[in-house]
């Protein structure tokens, strides 16, 4: 199967979740059937009534802000930050211009929620950056988009077109005193723009390279102004809570982890495939809607998280429910959601060799310990792959991925440290097989 293929059968599933024994509705998918993108098809499904709602019965930013803190809405992009506390810290008092940013830089092996939203419904991402950005008094914002979905980018545009028709988006939104100008920026393809200041950088039309902080975002953004950057998911949960209410979103998933969650299952399943169900739904349960393990394979790790998240065994990751609180209490992290599912054919140094080099490619070389360490790395992964390990070469990935971790800019350089020293501490035994006479060290007596 050509990778065009695996793309076109890789849709977004929104489906009925029994949870809590409550049946819980998507928010995000609810009616998409990969056709009704449109701006009157989002306005069948209630598209744009949390906007009318603000701007006609009057609600304060203040008050939209609370909504979002009461819902206990986080971050979707991988940090988990809380999204309403986010919003307070943009100054309200500013005698210039600030600036919201969507991040659609979605370059993570095993994710692509977010070019599914932007795909299929992207209307519900313009009414949740409108919603924040009149939260914040912003008028003006940016969505910007990977480089390498150009599909994806156009149909965006084309939804920016109607909603400036409709009178969405513009001066006087609606009839109000609300003015909000949207535009689409396209990215080119460099994974370092994720991280949310090389993001500010690249628009800006430079090098996208991560800046130090403080100053954060806030404070000095996008052309030194305030800035508040949000995920394309988190925007496309806004609408929700402003129609339903914060409790009611909170009370869809568990305390601290609120509403539902987009996971991109990939991997060894047999239905791979963006699935959005509340959060704090058990791993098993996720595992089944993606139609369970490869037939005649078992389950053997999980990267729960994205290709930065530390691999889990299946012993561990059968017992985890997906939220914040669980995989980072495993010994892993929610990251972006993205679910790599690996049965007990893959090889784990095959595995990290893998992740290896994509770290080591996507370094954008402005700190040393990342620029040459993610290198190192991926050198005696591959060398232990084809044969030709050392038996000091154990310590030595411990010891480089010790030196990069924590010694950066941005989170890159720990995002190519913690899947090795996860693999090798639940998978040694696999790098040991491949080194030739390897002989592990005798256990310290105590």
């Amino acid at each position: 199967m050509s990778p065009e293929q695996v793309l076109q059968q890789f849709q977004a599933t929104g489906v009925q979740t029994c949870f809590h024994d409550r049946h819980i509705e998507p928010q995000i998918y609810a009616g998409l059937d990969g056709t009704n993108w449109r701006l009157a098809d989002y306005e069948a499904r209630g598209g744009y009534q949390a906007l009318r709602k603000i701007l006609t019965e009057g609600l304060t930013p203040d008050q939209v802000i609370a909504e979002v803190k009461a819902s206990g809405l986080r971050g979707r992009g991988g940090a988990g930050f809380p999204t309403g506390l986010k919003w307070s810290f943009m100054p309200r008092q500013f005698p210039g211009q600030k600036y919201l940013v969507c991040n659609s830089d979605e370059g993570e092996p095993g994710t692509c929620k977010d070019r599914d939203i932007l795909q299929f419904n992207p209307h519900i991402v313009i009414e949740g950056m409108a919603i924040a950005a009149y939260a914040m008094g912003i008028s003006v914002g940016y969505n910007y988009i990977h480089g390498e979905i150009f599909q994806t980018y156009d149909r965006f545009e084309e939804a920016l077109e109607e909603a400036r028709a409709a009178g969405y988006l513009g001066d006087k939104i609606m009839g109000s005193t609300y003015n909000f100008q949207l535009h689409a920026a396209h990215g080119f393809g460099a994974y370092i723009c994720g991280e949310e200041t090389a993001l500010l950088e690249s628009l800006e039309g430079k090098k996208g390279q991560p800046r130090f902080k403080p100053p954060f975002p806030a404070s000095f953004g996008l052309y030194g102004k305030p800035t508040t950057i949000n995920n394309t998911e988190t925007f496309a949960a806004v609408p929700w809570i402003i129609r339903n209410g914060g409790q009611a979103y909170l009370e869809c998933g568990k305390p601290n982890n609120g509403g539902t969650k987009i996971y991109s299952v990939s991997g060894d399943v047999e239905l791979p495939g963006n699935y959005e169900v509340p959060m704090g739904t058990p791993f098993s349960k996720l595992l089944e809607l993606a139609g369970g393990v490869r037939k005649g394979r078992t389950l053997k790790a999980v990267i729960p998280g994205g290709s930065s998240a530390p691999v889990l065994p299946a012993s561990i990751m059968m017992e985890c429910t997906m939220d914040y609180d669980s995989i980072s209490k495993a010994g892993s992290m929610l990251g972006s959601g993205a679910v790599i599912v690996m049965d007990d054919s893959r090889s784990m140094v095959e595995s990290l060799r893998r992740l290896s080099y994509f770290y080591m490619h996507e370094s954008c070389g402005q700190c040393t310990p990342c620029r040459e360490g993610t290198g190192w790395l991926y050198r005696v992964v591959d060398r232990i792959h084809n044969g030709q390990g050392r038996a000091s070469d154990m310590d030595l990935l411990n010891s480089v991925a010790d030196n990069i971790q924590g010694r950066t800019i941005c989170a890159l350089g720990d995002a190519a440290a913690m899947p090795v020293r996860a693999m090798i501490k639940h998978f040694r035994h696999e790098f040991e097989a491949l080194i030739p006479g390897y002989v592990p060290k005798a256990p310290v007596k105590a």
